[in-house]
């Protein structure tokens, strides 16, 4: 269930002593980068000022995620679990999520493909406006949009002729080379994987 300021009662505060678990995950990337508890007010604060905000059972008060340090989540949405009993927060951060500066509260949790592709197009879009000499990505970007069009077509053509000849190491590195090179073109022009997904899923329905 989404949770909004409508049905925030119909979590199962009292089943949870007033206190549920809040897992929050990154928006974009899927990765899971803390959790935290909220009573019914930090879900209502959480909700109407969009930055997640917890309840500290050490302080004994309501928390904004970043309200010292600046790396503050920004609410993409809250939904509750099937016994409405725990809810997952999607957020955008700014910055590290955990106190130790760490990107999330894991350290060492392995990472999906999925997010890695999300964490490499981060790492793409950085490099726009970046000196052309500090790296291939944005020594790409300066060669603007027809260059970057034609690195595509030319790993797609490579792509296509090494599964066509049975080459499957040089189809996976043909492939990788044809995704990399696609997820600078949609950054050039201003899109994203996101827009592709947006597109797959309409198509899907």
């Amino acid at each position: 269930m989404i949770i909004t300021t409508e049905n925030i009662a119909q979590v199962a505060w009292a089943k949870m002593d007033n206190l549920v678990p809040a897992i929050v995950q990154d928006a974009v990337t899927g990765k899971v980068l803390m959790q935290g508890f909220m009573d019914e007010a930090a879900l209502s604060h959480t909700l109407a000022t969009g930055h997640v905000t917890f309840f500290s059972r050490s302080k004994q008060r309501l928390w904004t995620k970043g309200e010292t340090s600046g790396n503050t989540l920004n609410l993409v949405q809250v939904e509750s679990d099937c016994d409405s009993d725990s809810l997952l927060v999607l957020a955008h951060p700014n910055g590290p999520t955990c106190h130790t500066g760490a990107e999330a509260c894991w350290f060492d949790n392995s990472q999906s493909d999925y997010t890695f592709i999300a964490d490499l197009e981060k790492l793409i879009a950085a490099r726009k406006g970046a000196d052309p000499e500090s790296s291939y990505t944005a020594h790409l970007y300066s060669r603007g949009i027809k260059r970057i069009a034609q690195k595509v077509g030319e790993e797609g053509v490579e792509t296509a002729l090494a599964a066509t000849v049975a080459d499957l190491d040089e189809l996976k590195n043909e492939s990788a080379d044809l995704l990399y090179h696609l997820l600078v073109l949609l950054q050039a022009s201003d899109l994203s994987m996101k827009d592709v997904v947006s597109v797959l899923r309409e198509r899907h329905k």
